[in-house]
């Protein structure tokens, strides 16, 4: 049973890159807007796991620390600071906040 659901899932996969090929990547083609906007969905998907991993804890939302961090994040990636920058803000913010508390 196992077996088959691992077979399944890897034609459905295949499926999957297929159809993007042949079908949604002539429409990208004809719309540049729709191009853009689907070009913004990975970096939605990953945004949407950290906040995701940062908030949930067991089941039921947690707001420490943690936040704080992901919020110097996100506004150090929205004034376009270096990545090293963003990293080290977010850490010294989470560390400074757990070393008061």
């Amino acid at each position: 049973m196992t077996t088959i659901a691992i077979i399944v899932m890897a034609i459905g996969a295949w499926g999957q890159r297929l159809a993007g090929a042949f079908l949604v990547g002539p429409l990208l083609e004809r719309r540049p807007l729709l191009a853009r906007a689907a070009g913004l969905i990975p970096a939605a998907v990953v945004m949407a796991v950290i906040v995701s991993l940062t908030l949930v804890r067991g089941g039921s939302l947690v707001v420490d620390e943690r936040l704080a961090g992901l919020a110097v994040a996100a506004l150090l990636v929205w004034r376009r600071a270096p990545f090293i920058v963003v990293v080290l803000a977010a850490a010294a913010v989470t560390a400074g906040l757990r070393f008061i508390s």
